[in-house]
């Protein structure tokens, strides 16, 4: 059975926005925007200026880089990348790093002149990292989301340039093709063959990851505060596991990812409470995936609105994404559905985004939360309606105002939130 235009689209934003990476994403960009700044220049640079965006500084502030034995922050990010990088693999690109590369990168970090400051530019995700030898210097610049590179140079000559435009969304499909309906009527009843690869690739990372979290000590052990083996339901596994995902990524975990929208913790968030929900009520595979997807497209719609970076809490919208995938996993019609959505939208937006750090896992567990419960209050008969507050007509247009709210009502607030962040530092 053919595709009709609506599904090649959907099925196009999904493996754009699905994809691997290993550690927190703006940390990791920095890596790779430092390693492709090192293969311009050909050698191994004496020198590094790194010019970032706020939310960039904010999000590598406080957590830990994978593979460089605990180091963190954004001189810690380029000298890996610098130092053990792989350029040509985005951001898996220190994922292969062995102990002894550890060691040379934080010698790098010790001894080489790092400077690091906040970029002016209007772009929210903004890197721009010059390394200098003796002889040479180059500089590559990434905008817009985490591995587009939009400009690199050579002693003062332009290899590559792009226009530097505002939009978040640059060199990704357009997702003004999103609405409510069509991603319910997508998940519903699209051809799974060609989407099992991807699917299964976000099954097996965001559970192993989980696991990992609830096996071991991390960051602040949220999963394992939450979960209790003997007196535990469905609920607060989801929660728990979702959250010890985060545990270990936020504290240096060197397990993959599959990541939605830009983030990882967006991507567990919106895959391991309905993976767990399967997993409980032993449901069948093809009703797993149909839930998965249901989950991240709502997911990635809301994040449409909002852009990649901002002072919103991605994994809230991921959390409601979460919420509506379960009220389908277990048996939700697109009523049912669109009303899950719109009741946990209304619960908990608006929760801030101050950088990536242990207690985003603590959020992911409130969002997931606000989820099922906004599909808890659908089977008891009730519902928040519009004019109360921000929920609007129908679910479309609250999506918008979602949009709306974090990307201009809370501009300011995210300039504050760097100012608190700053002087904390």
């Amino acid at each position: 059975m053919s595709m009709t235009e609506t599904e090649k689209l959907y099925t196009q934003i999904l493996r754009e926005e699905i994809v691997p990476a290993t550690g927190c994403t703006e940390p990791i960009a920095i890596a790779y925007c430092a390693a492709y700044a090192r293969s311009v220049l050909r050698s191994m640079p004496t020198q590094v200026r790194i010019e970032v965006s706020g939310n960039i500084l904010k999000n590598v502030k406080s957590v830990v880089v994978p593979n460089t034995g605990g180091l963190k922050g954004i001189p810690a990010a380029a000298a890996a990348g610098i130092v053990a990088g792989d350029e040509t693999k985005k951001l898996q690109v220190i994922a292969k790093i062995g102990t002894e590369k550890q060691q040379q990168i934080a010698a790098y970090v010790a001894n080489t002149p790092i400077d690091v400051s906040c970029a002016e530019t209007d772009c929210v995700l903004y890197i721009r990292i010059t390394v200098y030898s003796r002889t040479a210097y180059a500089s590559v610049t990434i905008a817009n989301n985490h591995t587009n590179v939009v400009e690199v140079s050579r002693n003062g000559e332009i290899l590559l340039s792009k226009p530097l435009v505002s939009q978040s969304e640059e060199n990704l499909t357009d997702k003004n093709c999103l609405n409510f309906h069509d991603i319910y009527t997508y998940a519903d009843t699209v051809d799974l063959d060609e989407l099992r690869p991807l699917l299964d690739f976000q099954i097996r990372c965001n559970s192993t990851i989980a696991e990992e979290g609830m096996a071991h000590p991390y960051g602040a052990n949220i999963g394992k505060v939450l979960f209790d083996e003997e007196h535990n339901d469905v609920e607060t596994e989801a929660r728990a596991y979702a959250a010890a995902g985060s545990d270990a990524r936020m504290s240096g975990c060197e397990l993959p990812v599959a990541i939605l929208c830009g983030s990882g913790n967006q991507g567990i968030t919106a895959s391991v409470p309905v993976i767990r929900y399967a997993k409980r009520y032993a449901i069948d595979q093809e009703r797993l995936y149909r839930a998965l997807l249901m989950s991240d497209l709502l997911t990635i719609y809301q994040k449409a609105g909002i852009g990649r970076l901002s002072a919103y809490c991605g994994a809230i919208s991921a959390g409601c994404g979460a919420g509506a995938g379960i009220a389908y996993l277990l048996g939700g019609d697109e009523r049912v559905v669109a009303h899950t959505l719109v009741n946990a939208m209304a619960t908990i937006s608006g929760t801030i985004c101050d950088g990536a750090k242990p207690s985003c896992a603590a959020k992911i567990a409130a969002a997931v939360e606000s989820g099922i419960l906004g599909y808890r209050m659908f089977l008891k008969e009730q519902q928040f309606r519009r004019g109360e507050g921000i929920v609007a007509p129908n679910v479309d247009a609250t999506v918008k105002n979602i949009g709306i709210l974090a990307s201009i009502g809370m501009q300011e607030t995210d300039h504050v939130i760097l100012q608190l962040m700053q002087q904390c530092i």
